[in-house]
C-alpha cells in the first residue's frame, strides 16, 4: 500500500530543518523541539495503523527517487512487519529523549563552559540530535542498501560530533576511538553492498511487498562468497558482539546521558534487525551456513556481557557491558532462522530500546540532581527519597530480564520457541545442553538487573536527596507508561510480523 502523503520522508527530513530554523532563531527552539518529538512518533503511528491494525502487509512513502538508469535501484521508505518493532523503538525513545535533553543538555553545557571549554550550545546540539535520530528512522525505513549506508554514515558523524563536543572523561581520545571501529564497521558494510550491487544490477532490498531475489541469480562464487561475508562483519562491529565489543563501554558509557539513551538501545540494535532484512532476503544459503557459528556467538556474548556488568560500579558502564549482553538476545533469535526466533529478535530490539533507554535517562537524573554521581557502591537507598524513579527503573530492569509487563517477555518468549523450533528434534543430552545454556543466560540478566536494583535504591541511604517530579523525569515516566501499553497491545506487532518473517525464510525451503 502507499500513502496518501509521504509523511515517512517528513519525519526523516523536517527535524534537522527544523533545528536549523531554531539555530537561527533561538525563540523557536523549544517549539522547534516540541514538534520535532511529534515528527519522530509518526513513521510509529502510520505503521502501528496500516501494518499493525489495518493488516496491509506493509506501507510505501508516495515519495521516491528512481536511480535505476545508474544501476542503484530506487530511494523510498517503508514499513513492514519486520521493521515495525524497531521503528516503534527508536519512534518512541528519539521523541522522549529530545524533551529530556532540554534540561540534562542545559547543564551539561554550563558544566563545560565553567570547565573553560568552548562548546556549541543548546541550537548546535539539537541539530545534530535530530539528525543523528532521523539517520536512525531513514535505516529502519530503508529499502535501498545504499540508502541504508548513507543514513548509516550520517547516524556516525553526528553521534561522533555528540561525543566528541559533550561526552565526559576523555571525550577526544573515546570519540575517535567509537568513530575508528564504527568507521571500518561502515566499510566492511559498503564493499559488501558494492559487491551485491555489481552483481544484481541493483541495490533495492524490497520490490514492493515481493524480495529482490535478483543477487540469487549471479552465478560468479566469489561475489556471492564476499558480498554477504562483508556485510555480516560490518554488521556485527556495529552490534558490538564479543571479540569485537572493546569500543561500546567506553563510547556509551563517556557520551552525554541523552546520547547514550540513544547509541546503547538504538543504534546498536538497528544493526540486528539490518542482518535479518538483508541477510535473510539476499544471502539465505550464507546465513544457513553460518547460523550455528551466529548461535556460538549470541551466547557468548549474553553470557560475556552478563558476567562483566556484574564487575561494574560505574552505573553507566553498568548499562553498557548490560547492552552487550543484551546484543546476544538479539543475534541468538536472529541466529535460530525460525519465523519465532526472527520474530522475537526484533520485540527484543523494542524492548530493549524502553528499558535500556529508561536506565540511562535515570542515570541522568543523578548525575544532575546528585552532584555527577555514577558509583553504585555511593548510591542506596534512594528508593525513599525517589520513589517514582525507582519504580520506573525497576520496570526497565524488567524489560532487559524479561518479566511482565514489559513487552520483554513476548520477545524472549519467542527467541526461547525459535531456538527449540531450530534445534528439534533433540537427543535427551543436546536437550539438556540446550536448557542449561538457556537457563543461564536468563538467569544471569535477571541476577545482574536486580543487583544493581538493590545498590542503588535499598539498604541503607548513603547520601541525602529529595524527589521533585518535574518535566525532566516527565519523559522518563510516559516512555515506563507506553512500555506497560506495548505489553498489552503486542499483538499488533507480533502478527504483522508473521507474513515478513514467511517471505525472508521462503528461500531456506
Amino acid at each position: 500500500m502507499e500513502l496518501p502523503l509521504p509523511l515517512l520522508w517528513t519525519s526523516v527530513l523536517l527535524p534537522p530543518i527544523l533545528a536549523i530554523l531554531s539555530a537561527l532563531n533561538r525563540d523557536l527552539l523549544r517549539y522547534s523541539v516540541a514538534l520535532s518529538s511529534l515528527l519522530f512518533l509518526l513513521p510509529a503511528a502510520v505503521g502501528l495503523y496500516y501494518v499493525g491494525y489495518a493488516g496491509e502487509r506493509s506501507v510505501a512513502d508516495p515519495f521516491s527517487i528512481n536511480l535505476q538508469q545508474y544501476s542503484l535501484g530506487s530511494f523510498y521508505l517503508i514499513v513492514d512487519g519486520l521493521s515495525l518493532p524497531v521503528i516503534v523503538g527508536i519512534s518512541i525513545v528519539t521523541a522522549l529523549v529530545a524533551i529530556y535533553s532540554m534540561r540534562y543538555m542545559s547543564q551539561r553545557i554550563e558544566e563545560l563552559e565553567k570547565e573553560g571549554t568552548k562548546v556549541p550550545g543548546m541550537a548546535a546540539y539539537f541539530l545534530l540530535y535530530n539528525a543523528f535520530s532521523s539517520s536512525m528512522l531513514g535505516m529502519a525505513l530503508s529499502s535501498n542498501l545504499l540508502l541504508f549506508f548513507i543514513f548509516l554514515e550520517i547516524s556516525l558523524l553526528t553521534s561522533f560530533a555528540l561525543i566528541a563536543y559533550y561526552g565526559y572523561g576523555d571525550r577526544m581520545r573515546i570519540s575517535l576511538l567509537y568513530f575508528i571501529w564504527t568507521h571500518v564497521a561502515g566499510a566492511l558494510f559498503l564493499i559488501g553492498t558494492l559487491f551485491y550491487g555489481i552483481g544484481a544490477g541493483s541495490f533495492d532490498v524490497l520490490l514492493g511487498s515481493s524480495y529482490n531475489k535478483a543477487f540469487l541469480n549471479v552465478q560468479a562464487e566469489g561475489l556471492l562468497f564476499l558480498a554477504p561475508l562483508f556485510i555480516v562483519l560490518g554488521l556485527l562491529i556495529k552490534m558490538a558482539i564479543t571479540g569485537v565489543h572493546m569500543w561500546l563501554p567506553y563510547a556509551h558509557a563517556e557520551a552525554p546521558t541523552p546520547i547514550s539513551a540513544l547509541l546503547s538501545p538504538n543504534l546498536i540494535g538497528i544493526a540486528g534487525y539490518a542482518m535479518a532484512r538483508f541477510g535473510l532476503t539476499l544471502f539465505p544459503s550464507f546465513m544457513e551456513s553460518i547460523a550455528n557459528a551466529l548461535l556460538f556467538l549470541a551466547v557468548l556474548t549474553i553470557l560475556y556481557g552478563a558476567f562483566v556488568a556484574l564487575k561494574q560500579n560505574d552505573f553507566k558502564r553498568f548499562l553498557a557491558y548490560s547492552s552487550i549482553s543484551q546484543m546476544g538476545y538479539l543475534l541468538l533469535g536472529i541466529s535460530t532462522l525460525t519465523y519465532f526466533g526472527i520474530a522475537g529478535a526484533m520485540l527484543h530490539y523494542l524492548s530493549h530500546a524502553i528499558g535500556k533507554a529508561v536506565l540511562f535517562m535515570i542515570a541522568g537524573i543523578f548525575i544532575t540532581e546528585l552532584h555527577g554521581l555514577r558509583d553504585m557502591n555511593k548510591m542506596g537507598g534512594l528508593a525513599r527519597a525517589y520513589p517514582i524513579t525507582a519504580a520506573l527503573a525497576l520496570l526497565g530492569f524488567m524489560h532487559l530480564a524479561g518479566i511482565p509487563p514489559s513487552v520483554g517477555l513476548w520477545g524472549e518468549l519467542l527467541i526461547l520457541l525459535g531456538v527449540v523450533e531450530a534445534f528439534s528434534p533433540l537427543t535427551p543430552l543436546s536437550l539438556l545442553l540446550v536448557t542449561l545454556v538457556l537457563v543461564l543466560s536468563f538467569i544471569m540478566t535477571a541476577v545482574y538487573s536486580f543487583v544493581a536494583m538493590r545498590k542503588i535504591f535499598f539498604g541503607p541511604p548513603k547520601i541525602n536527596a529529595r524527589e521533585e517530579l518535574d518535566l525532566f523525569k516527565g519523559s522518563v515516566l510516559v516512555m515506563g507508561a507506553l512500555g506497560i501499553l506495548l505489553f498489552i497491545i503486542a499483538g499488533l506487532l507480533v502478527s504483522p510480523a508473521q507474513g515478513a518473517v514467511e517471505l525472508l525464510l521462503e528461500a531456506l525451503r
